[in-house]
């Protein structure tokens, strides 16, 4: 199997396309192949986007109080989730929110807002928001996800200096029914097409651990290629309590790295990010992951805490990669003890009355 990963890759650098019968094989795959896979997909990773991995950083606009009914989504209607909600951000608070991400790192400040999608003077307070950002901080790339676009909204999005527009499709259309009944997935593919159009970047990923077979997901995945998506944030599920899919967890660590070496052989020059879920379910394998994806969000996501930023910085260095934008080589591992920690002697287990470690 090894021989067959890389060969896909040489295909892909000789500029393939990779079919639905490689992308199945490499979701069936073993664990004893997994680290050729993970081998295999580096190449092309490296191939496009060398030792960098690209920081991105969340700023929560507006929580809560979305009249959609997305199975997965703790903002959804009638979600009981006991998330953060409040209506939109001043301003000052949001473009100080952003200040942290980007002063920790980030290349790309993602501004985020729940609902189907915005009213004119939404747009006027992001925009106001984005000039600002880009006054202030004018190498910095604005994403803006505001949901579902009506016509014009996105050139004015663009007028306002934002970079790239995402909008997850987040699964295939012939499952998109089951976890959606408000809108349909035409209606995201509509608005990636209109933010294309207008000239800003399209960034639409999916989200994986919802049940979806392979075959679902490989359709998924070949329709954000056919979308032209070039940026894929890839989340997985994260079951929060009082939404549909509470207490679904089908992931795995392996599986996990599986579905990203998928997408980057199906999409080799793509940014491709590892996103909501990452510390549940790749857990100790985030690192590994590293060698597939080049990008992240640092800290939190819209409504769940994630790894502390400090640590995914760390674990960008220690696994020989450098942040995009900052020191041309990987920077030394931060040895001090704050960072490492310092040496704990044992007290417990054997020879103590302290229970063992276990």
């Amino acid at each position: 199997m090894s021989n067959s990963f890389s060969e896909m890759a040489d295909s892909q650098l000789d500029g393939g396309t990779l079919g639905q019968g490689d992308a199945l094989t490499i979701l069936r795959s073993s664990d004893d192949d997994l680290l050729d896979l993970v081998a295999a997909a580096a190449r092309l990773r490296r191939k496009h986007f060398g030792n960098t991995v690209k920081v991105n950083y969340l700023v929560n606009l507006k929580s809560g109080k979305c009249p959609e009914d997305c199975s997965y989504c703790s903002q959804r209607i009638g979600s009981t989730a006991e998330i953060l909600k409040y209506t939109w951000l001043d301003a000052d608070e949001a473009v100080g929110q952003a200040a942290l991400g980007i002063k920790a790192g980030a290349s790309r400040v993602c501004l985020v807002a729940s609902g189907r999608g915005p009213k004119d003077r939404d747009l006027d307070r992001v925009n106001d928001i984005v000039g600002r950002l880009k006054r202030d901080h004018p190498e910095v790339e604005v994403c803006a996800c505001l949901g579902i676009l009506q016509d014009g909204q996105a050139e004015k999005l663009k007028s306002a200096g934002v970079d790239a527009y995402n909008h997850n499709i987040n699964t295939s259309e012939s499952k998109y029914a089951e976890i959606c009944t408000t809108h349909e997935y035409e209606d995201r593919v509509r608005t990636v097409e209109q933010a294309k159009c207008s000239g800003l970047s399209a960034c639409s990923g999916l989200i994986v651990g919802m049940g979806e077979t392979d075959e679902e997901l490989v359709e998924a995945v070949f329709a954000l290629r056919e979308l032209g998506s070039d940026s894929i944030p890839v989340n997985f599920l994260m079951p929060f309590e009082g939404t549909p899919l509470e207490g679904t967890w089908l992931l795995t660590p392996a599986q996990c790295l599986r579905i990203l070496a998928m997408v980057r052989f199906a999409c080799p020059g793509a940014e491709i990010r590892m996103a909501g879920g990452r510390e549940l379910h790749l857990r100790s394998l985030q690192s590994l992951a590293l060698n597939i994806v080049n990008s992240l969000f640092l800290g939190d996501y819209l409504t769940s805490e994630g790894q502390e930023a400090k640590a995914d910085l760390q674990m960008i260095a220690d696994a020989g990669f450098r942040v995009l934008g900052h020191d041309e080589e990987p920077s030394e591992p931060d040895l001090d003890v704050e960072t490492a920690g310092r040496v704990v002697i044992r007290r417990r287990g054997a020879g103590s009355a302290v229970a063992a470690n276990t």
